[in-house]
């Protein structure tokens, strides 16, 4: 069996998947109070670039770890199958399978920034400067 094409199977893979523009989260988290946005960018992404403000920092591998109530590794803002989860990497690939990924978990209300992080930041929102604050620098 040949190698599927990642961008191929993103395309694909987001019609099962709530796809959400910048403009679309900025009205819902204004709306609702509740959202968990999710960063799942490598550390090193946030510490360079900045993030979305009121972001969690869940790398993209240990999402379903830190997800799973019954696991050592389990986060607690993660509240619930009902919880509305709002997803972002920095292009919009990474969250098309973490979105997926949550859904098969059992999470209901999951979404994605169809733009990630590059997106919010072409459009001149508020960043959030990780560097300032993280004990992670790059050398």
């Amino acid at each position: 069996m040949p190698i599927k094409n990642v961008f191929n199977e993103i395309k694909t893979l987001t019609q099962s998947i709530e796809n959400l523009s910048v403009a679309d989260f900025i009205q819902e988290q204004e709306s609702n109070e509740k959202v968990l946005l999710i960063d799942l960018r490598e550390l090193q992404e946030r510490v360079d670039l900045g993030t979305i403000p009121n972001s969690k920092h869940v790398p993209r591998g240990m999402l379903e770890f830190w997800a799973d109530p019954a696991s050592p590794y389990y986060r607690d803002f993660f509240d619930g199958e009902d919880q509305r989860i709002i997803v972002f990497c920095a292009g919009g690939g990474r969250s098309v399978y973490a979105a997926l990924a949550l859904q098969n978990m059992g999470y209901r209300n999951v979404a994605h920034i169809a733009d990630g992080f590059r997106g919010w930041k072409e459009s001149d929102h508020p960043i959030e400067d990780v560097a300032a604050t993280s004990r992670w620098v790059r050398r």
